[in-house]
């Protein structure tokens, strides 16, 4: 059993996102998902970027931080996207910190003071044509970061969508989910206690 924080990305806590939660939950998982968002869901990428400019990016990097604070310090923290923002900073700069997944997304490290912590394992997801992830420099700040972790993993499928993986909306490309979803499940149980 390995404890989860699972962050949202920017169209809200969609039924894919709960439904990735309940995945991790099936394989034995302690998973909490908070909504960010208080509840609002958005259509598109930009709508929800919107909202969260709106709110504000620390206000809602301030409520993931909240989050953790009320759970155990040995955590992995997933991102999804906008979620990444959450996830990454927590990994980096919350002490216990066991892991992270970052879907979608990735910051150089430097963006939470730099270098990744030592024997905080990481592995790291996304389209090698997402005009997002690839497009605006996430890919390569993935490939930077994983290089300098040891055994950390990058992992890029074909495609050019952004949130592949959220089975509710248009973008979803079920083969590439289910060997996501698959890696990430393989990657939480090499971190459960034995």
């Amino acid at each position: 059993m390995t404890d989860v924080l699972l962050f949202h990305h920017a169209q809200g806590l969609t039924a894919g996102v709960r439904a990735l939660a309940e995945r991790m939950r099936a394989a034995g998982h302690v998973v909490t998902a908070p909504d960010l968002f208080d509840g609002a869901t958005f259509d598109t990428v930009e709508a929800g970027v919107a909202h969260a400019r709106a709110i504000g990016f620390d206000a809602v990097a301030e409520r993931g931080r909240a989050v953790a604070e009320t759970l155990t310090s040995e955590l992995v923290y997933v991102g999804w996207s906008l979620g990444v923002m959450s996830a990454q900073a927590l990994a980096q700069t919350r002490p216990g910190a066991r892991g992270a997944v970052l879907m979608e997304s990735c910051l150089p490290a430097e963006a939470f003071g730099g270098p990744w912590p030592s024997g905080v394992a990481l592995q790291v997801h996304g389209m090698d044509a997402d005009p997002i992830f690839a497009g605006e420099g996430d890919l390569d700040a993935a490939r930077e970061l994983v290089a300098s972790v040891p055994g950390a993993e990058l992992f890029t499928y074909p495609g050019d969508v952004h949130l592949f993986a959220d089975h509710g909306l248009a973008t979803y490309d079920e083969t590439a989910a289910t060997v996501l979803v698959g890696r990430v499940l393989g990657f939480l149980a090499d971190l459960t206690p034995s």
